[in-house]
């Protein structure tokens, strides 16, 4: 039988089931590996109302000096009672010597963005660089995502939206909890 491991280009690098030591450069977003779960909510003027929904956010490594992003969300009732399947983005955040971070973040719908910013370990504060939109994706022209890691030990992320029209304006918050 094949051992998997010794047939990897670079078989003592690390096995698939141990965490590589993290790259330096990742200092300052540490606190945010792992697996986060929580509720938020959700606002924009060419929505007739609010909603609530659960979300799952993602931080992983493999020992270079990016984390994998993956973020997914689910609009849920005023019981909690999941409706359907909402956003759902992935992506890589390169952290620089300096503390700055460039992201890039897909979305199903069509919708790519390189953002830049800075990660201070406790916040990032992410800004739009660049758009990139499938023909049939709706107009976003900016964002800004923010990640606070609160003393609690409370990830808080709030999301801004410039889209369809409207100016850079509050979209999301969700309040979320370490599960892994």
């Amino acid at each position: 039988m094949l051992d998997p491991v010794a047939a990897l280009p670079f078989p003592d690098s690390h096995r698939a089931d141990e965490a590589p030591a993290p790259h330096e450069l990742l200092h300052p977003v540490l606190g945010l590996l792992g697996t986060w779960h929580g509720r938020g909510s959700g606002e924009y003027p060419t929505l007739a109302d609010g909603f609530s929904y659960d979300q799952e956010v993602t931080f992983t490594h493999d020992g270079r000096p990016f984390l994998h992003y993956e973020a997914r969300a689910w609009l849920i009732d005023a019981e909690g009672t999941p409706l359907r399947p909402s956003a759902r983005e992935s992506g890589w955040w390169r952290l620089q010597p300096d503390g700055r971070v460039e992201a890039l973040i897909t979305q199903p719908t069509g919708i790519a963005e390189v953002a830049v910013g800075r990660a201070d370990g406790s916040t990032v504060d992410l800004a739009t660089h660049e758009v990139a939109l499938a023909p049939t994706a709706k107009q976003v022209d900016a964002t800004r995502r923010r990640y606070t890691l609160a003393a609690d030990g409370t990830l808080h992320f709030a999301h801004d939206l410039a889209a369809v029209g409207q100016p850079l304006q509050h979209h999301l918050k969700a309040h979320l909890q370490r599960r892994g």
